[in-house]
C-alpha cells in the first residue's frame, strides 16, 4: 500500500501515531561493551550516569521520539539522584525504567533470589528494594527485573523450590510498589545457566505476574527466544490479555543478543509492531515501555542508537499503514493470499520519504543520522572526555 493511496485524514492519523510515539534509550548502550571474550574500549565514551544522560539526549534531539533513558542498578549508581533527575531536565530528557542488577555478584554463583542459601537470597532481595527507593526519588514508573538464576547440571537443585522462592522474592517487592509504579519481568531462554533458566520463558513469566496482580506484566525482549519462536503470537497474546509489559528491542542471529532491533530480520519487527499496531499497543493508555536494550561493541554508541530508534520508528509506520479495513474483510472471507498481501504491500511500501516529513513537520532534521554526524558532538566529546574511568557494564 503506497501512502499516496491514503486519504489526507487517513495519512494525518498515521502521522499523528509517529509523532506520539516514545521509545526509552539504555544508559548501558553509550558505555563500553563487548562479549565475554573482550570489552572494546572507544574514544569518548561517557565516565558517568551525567555523561550517559549527555549522549541520550542527542538521540532525543535528532530522533525527537527518544525523551527517557533507562538506567541500571549499580552501574549508574550515584550519591544524589536528584542531582541526576535535574540534570536530565537541563537536557530535555527525564529517568525512566530503573533495571536491576543481581547477576554480577561473587555470591550469586548459584542464583540470586532462587539461590539455596537464605542470607544470599536476603542480599538480592533488598538490591531490589533499593532499586524501587530510587524509583521513588527518580520519577520513574517501571521496575525491569532480570534474573540470570538457573542451573548447570541435573539434580543439581529443585526446580520447584526455586520457582517458589522466586515467587516469594518477587511478591516482597510487589508489595513494596508505589501506587503508581510497575514491575516488569523479563525472561531469557539461557544463559549463563546451561541446564535449566529459572525464567526462561513468557509463559514462566505470565504466570508469576498472574499470581502477583494488575503491577506486574511482561517484558518480551525481542532476542531472548528459541530460533523459529513466533514472537509476534506471544505479543499478541500478552496484548490482549493485559499483561505486555514492554519490549527490550534488540536482535540476535545466532544465541547471543543486543545487536541493533530489526538488523537480523526487519520483517519480523514489522509483524511484531502490526500485532502491537492492530492489538491497540500503541495507546498511551496500553501503558506498553518501548525499550531499546543493546550494546554497541564495535560501532559508534550514540549513532548505533539512533539508528535503532529509526528501525523501530520504520517497523511501526509500515505497521499503520496497513490496510486493516481490507485485511479484516479478507480474514473473514477466508482469503489466504488476499490477506498476505495487505500485509506485504504495507510492508513493501518505502516509509522513508513519509518518516523524513513527519521530523521535518517536528522541526527535525530529515536525516537523524547525517544531522548528527553533522554536528561535531563526537569530536567534542573526544577530545572532552580525557582521564577518568569510563563507563562499561564490567564483564
Amino acid at each position: 500500500m503506497q501512502t499516496g493511496d491514503f486519504t489526507m485524514t487517513d495519512l494525518s492519523t498515521v502521522k499523528a501515531a509517529l509523532k506520539a510515539q516514545r521509545i526509552e534509550t539504555p544508559s548501558w548502550a553509550y558505555g563500553n561493551s563487548g562479549t565475554r571474550f573482550k570489552v572494546f574500549a572507544q574514544p569518548g565514551v561517557p565516565r558517568s550516569p551525567f555523561e550517559k544522560l549527555d549522549d541520550a539526549a542527542q538521540v532525543h534531539k535528532y530522533t525527537g521520539i527518544a525523551p527517557s533513558v533507562a538506567l541500571h542498578i549499580p552501574w549508574d549508581k550515584v550519591d544524589d539522584y536528584t542531582k541526576l533527575v535535574e540534570h536530565a531536565d537541563t537536557l530535555g530528557v527525564t529517568l525512566g525504567t530503573i533495571n536491576s542488577n543481581v547477576f554480577q555478584d561473587d555470591d550469586y554463583k548459584l542464583g540470586s533470589v532462587t539461590n539455596p542459601d537464605a542470607t544470599i537470597r536476603r542480599k538480592a532481595t533488598a538490591h531490589l528494594l533499593d532499586c524501587v527507593d530510587i524509583m521513588d526519588v527518580t520519577g520513574s514508573r517501571d521496575l525491569k527485573l532480570w534474573f540470570s538464576d538457573g542451573t548447570n547440571y541435573p539434580g543439581q537443585d529443585s526446580v520447584i523450590d526455586r520457582q517458589r522462592r522466586l515467587g516469594a522474592a518477587l511478591a516482597e517487592v510487589y508489595q513494596r510498589l508505589g501506587a503508581d509504579q510497575r514491575m516488569l519481568l523479563e525472561y531469557k531462554l539461557f544463559e549463563p545457566a546451561f541446564y535449566t533458566t529459572d525464567v526462561p520463558d513468557w509463559g514462566t513469566s505470565y504466570a508469576h505476574c498472574l499470581k502477583l496482580g494488575p503491577k506486574a506484566a511482561v517484558v518480551v525482549d525481542t532476542g531472548h527466544h528459541a530460533p523459529g519462536t513466533n514472537i509476534e503470537f506471544i505479543v499478541a497474546f500478552l496484548l490482549g490479555e493485559g499483561k505486555l509489559g514492554g519490549f527490550d528491542f534488540n536482535s540476535r542471529f545466532y544465541a547471543d543478543d543486543d545487536l541493533m532491533v530489526g538488523s537480523a530480520d526487519p520483517f519480523q519487527l514489522f509483524r511484531i509492531m502490526h500485532e502491537v499496531v492492530s492489538g491497540g499497543g500503541l495507546t498511551e493508555a496500553a501503558g506498553i515501555a518501548f525499550m531499546l536494550d543493546q550494546c554497541h561493541n564495535i560501532e559508534p554508541k550514540i549513532p548505533g542508537q539512533i539508528r535503532s530508534v529509526m528501525n523501530v520508528q520504520e517497523a511501526t509506520a509500515k505497521a499503520l499503514l496497513v490496510d486493516a479495513p481490507a485485511l479484516r474483510k479478507a480474514q473473514l472471507a477466508g482469503d489466504v493470499l488476499g490477506s498476505n498481501a495487505v500485509l506485504m504491500d504495507a510492508y513493501n511500501t518505502d516509509v522513508r520519504p513519509l518518516l523524513a516529513e513527519v521530523r521535518a513537520e517536528q522541526g527535525l532534521d530529515p536525516d537523524p543520522m547525517a544531522a548528527y554526524a553533522r554536528s561535531g558532538y563526537a569530536d567534542r566529546v573526544i577530545a572532552e572526555r580525557v582521564g577518568g574511568q569510563q563507563a562499561g557494564w564490567g564483564a
